[in-house]
């Protein structure tokens, strides 16, 4: 196994940006970027032993410094959204950017994803390791505290990639990280995911309006197209879906007794014979099947279009400080913040 380092290019600050290659001895590697810890490629064989991409990005810095849907990148404070950017904590009421509608989305414009972390490497036998801090001060995009974070990915033999997330606070605060990788198991992203086969092992959805922020209620998915229980394909389920799914899925999945680390969804691709499993102590997933995306040039001059990719985001509910019956993303001095989550690949 091994990891190394490459000079990706400066930022507008004229600071040194890192391209760090994981690789295991199954041939996968994970290519991943101090800016904004995002991933920028996974390469895994398939049933015959071709090694391909299985996800969507750029082929240069200048793109992810400005990637406009999140490509691979480390999303936070907050991920997901926050209804008017405002919520409430201690008796106080705090307002955040409103960038995507009325909403905060994914920390706002300058939240993780656009941050320069500090890196380390670290290398063993069964697994090698990127270590990424960054200290967001009280303040930044409105949110309080001084959030100390450390987030380390981690590749191993068995094909796993784990992102393991931790921080802690010097002042009540409120957080939720994840990752927002595109996948693609068949082409990286060359065609649609309609053919891929899902299975998401949640009963229930948290129900949200017409701006994408839930109302509080959580709904039963037996009967709707967001019943993946089975395997299904996404193509199955959007045929039966009404105008309420014009862009495809973009639905946070309830998670239930999430106090350890479980498998939660399963995504597997016929032609190419590559699977992939999602484990995470996190109590909700995120499905957006990339309906936003609209003739983006990304990877070798591939143009990305709705349901080019689909994200599989681990994370609390959107809008979670504003439902108090929901699982707390409130953080307090003294205790940490701890999720993990691990995207392992496999061939059917």
């Amino acid at each position: 196994m091994n990891i190394s380092k490459t000079l990706f290019g400066q930022s507008k600050k004229n600071e040194d940006i890192y391209l760090f290659t994981l690789s295991n001895d199954n041939g996968m590697t994970v290519k991943i970027t101090n800016l904004g810890g995002t991933i920028t490629s996974i390469l895994v064989p398939d049933k015959k032993g071709n090694i391909g991409e299985v996800t969507l990005g750029y082929d240069h810095l200048e793109s992810y410094l400005k990637n406009p849907h999140f490509f691979g990148c480390l999303v936070g404070r907050y991920a997901n959204r926050i209804a008017g950017g405002t919520f409430e904590l201690d008796g106080q009421e705090y307002q955040l950017a409103v960038n995507n509608g009325p909403n905060h989305l994914h920390g706002g414009p300058t939240g993780f994803h656009t941050t320069l972390w500090q890196a380390k490497t670290i290398e063993g036998s069964n697994k090698v390791s990127l270590v990424l801090s960054h200290t967001s001060p009280d303040g930044h995009e409105g949110f309080p505290g001084n959030l100390t974070c450390e987030v380390t990915y981690s590749l191993s033999n068995d094909n796993s990639l784990e992102i393991d997330y931790a921080a802690t606070t010097d002042k009540p605060t409120i957080v939720n990280l994840t990752n927002h990788a595109y996948f693609n198991l068949k082409d990286g992203g060359e065609t649609d995911i309609l053919d891929h086969v899902l299975q998401i092992n949640a009963e229930e959805y948290t129900v949200k309006n017409d701006v994408d922020i839930p109302t509080g209620a959580f709904a039963k998915v037996a009967g709707t197209p967001l019943d993946f229980r089975a395997p299904t394909s996404l193509k199955r389920n959007l045929a039966t879906a009404g105008k309420g799914f014009a862009k495809g899925f973009d639905h946070n999945f309830v998670l239930a007794n999430q106090s350890e680390l479980k498998e939660v969804a399963l995504v597997a691709d016929h032609s190419s014979g590559r699977t992939m499993k999602v484990f995470t102590t996190c109590p909700g997933v995120q499905l957006y099947s990339a309906g936003f995306l609209n003739n983006e040039t990304g990877r070798n001059g591939i143009i990305y279009r709705p349901f080019h990719g689909l994200c599989l985001e681990t994370q609390h509910y959107p809008d979670s400080p504003n439902h108090p019956h929901f699982p707390t993303t409130t953080l307090l001095p003294g205790d940490q913040y701890h999720e993990k989550t691990v995207y392992q690949f496999g061939i059917q």
